[in-house]
């Protein structure tokens, strides 16, 4: 462990009492939090106080360290800001690491904080979250649930009841509210479909953020499907946890051992209403088109064929995903590169504005490496399969031109 702790950090971490080695400053400790922050990020000052009364109160005595990673402006307010927190801190000279570490765990804005365990390896990327729901350190080091017992306290959530009506048809939760315009809109569509013959293969189950009971019967009037009881809140809040529901509506669609088909049941629905390619067409697919979704373009390296699906490039690069897909064992979020193709649409247009790329032509992305690009030279008419893994091994082997985003 003495040697990961080194490989992340470095060889010395600040104190107050000055500079100290980094295998000292860690070594016993049961997890090290990364705090990525900075003095001029109002939720930054907003967060510091809280996570330090957490800290000096619960998790120190559990064995945490935390370590500040500054964002700060200058070395001074860099030292006033350290100056009001309890823990340790990565030198502010050391600009490198810091940029090392905003790319390694795709930190995309501050405050942000990362936990790691005593082998350096992550616990979880959102401990933000995780301290603020539990600052006495019950569940520490919150170690996310595995897949399978995710599934299982799913089904427990639910309860026998309707888990038992959705016999061996996928289940589909709906998070919603009658206060929410958005899901007002989507709520009469999804009862159509329902109606339609969507629920011959799927059960849904509407999972209520309504403000009181009386809305929530209101509004489950609308609906033809089953719900989760008004008066298990507990049990809503845990299941939005589980599924990460970041905004409603959302619809996770479960299968009926619990596991995930998607979390983006919202634009499956809406592609194929009666769930007729349910299960697998709903699962995350590894070649996709990059106007429907593009937030994996700033998390990660995706190659993107500038053509229609239809083109012999196209097809190549789909195949090359599939295997990429099958070497991650079908995780998508384990796969080094994400594939896309790109046919003309609000998307294509930014990023033919980015990069100044005209017509039809295969570019990777690494916009977490500051905005970088590669073109391949190669025409498009004449990319295949291994056109595509040498355009890959290239950029990885720097033997491709470094081209830099337009900011």
């Amino acid at each position: 462990a003495k040697m990961a702790f080194e490989d992340i950090f470095g060889k010395t971490l600040s104190s107050k009492d000055g500079d100290i080695p980094t295998q000292e400053a860690l070594s016993g400790k049961t997890a090290v939090g990364i705090y990525f922050s900075a003095h001029w990020c109002p939720p930054c000052r907003g967060f510091t106080p809280k996570l330090a009364e957490w800290y000096t109160a619960s998790f120190k005595a559990k064995g945490m360290e935390i370590v500040f990673a500054s964002s700060d402006r200058d070395e001074d307010a860099f030292k006033s800001y350290f100056a009001e927190q309890p823990w340790l801190a990565l030198p502010f000279s050391d600009r490198a690491t810091k940029e090392k570490l905003s790319k390694q765990f795709k930190v995309q804005g501050i405050p942000s904080f990362v936990i790691i365990g005593p082998d350096g390896k992550t616990i979880t990327t959102d401990g933000r979250t995780a301290v603020s729901k539990d600052p006495t350190g019950e569940k520490y080091p919150w170690i996310p649930p595995t897949p399978a017992e995710k599934a299982k306290r799913a089904l427990e959530l639910l309860g026998s009841e309707i888990t038992s009506k959705a016999g061996d048809r996928p289940i589909g939760l709906y998070f919603s509210a009658h206060w929410c315009p958005p899901c007002r809109g989507f709520t009469p569509k999804l009862a159509e479909y329902y109606n339609e013959g969507l629920k011959d293969n799927m059960e849904i189950v509407f999972v209520s953020s309504d403000k009181d009971s009386g809305q929530f019967d209101e509004y489950f009037k609308e609906m033809p499907w089953l719900a989760l009881p008004y008066d298990k809140r507990d049990e809503k809040g845990e299941l939005s946890d589980l599924f990460d529901v970041q905004g409603i509506p959302s619809f996770a669609v479960i299968r009926p051992d619990g596991t995930t088909i998607t979390t983006e049941g919202r634009s499956q629905v809406t592609k194929d209403p009666r769930g007729e390619n349910l299960p697998d067409g709903w699962l995350p697919q590894p070649f996709n088109d990059v106007n429907d979704d593009p937030s994996p373009l700033n998390e990660e390296k995706c190659i993107i064929i500038l053509t229609g699906s239809e083109s012999s490039a196209a097809t190549a690069l789909k195949g090359v995903a599939a295997e990429e897909h099958e070497k991650a064992g079908k995780d998508i979020s384990a796969m080094p590169v994400r594939f896309f193709y790109g046919p003309e649409g609000g998307v294509v247009a930014q990023l033919r504005n980015l990069t100044k790329v005209e017509g039809e032509k295969m570019i990777l992305l690494d916009i977490p490496d500051d905005g970088g690009f590669y073109v391949c030279d190669q025409d498009v008419a004449s990319i295949d399969g291994a056109a595509v893994k040498e355009f890959l091994k290239g950029v990885n082997e720097k033997k491709v031109e470094r081209k830099q985003l337009q900011k």
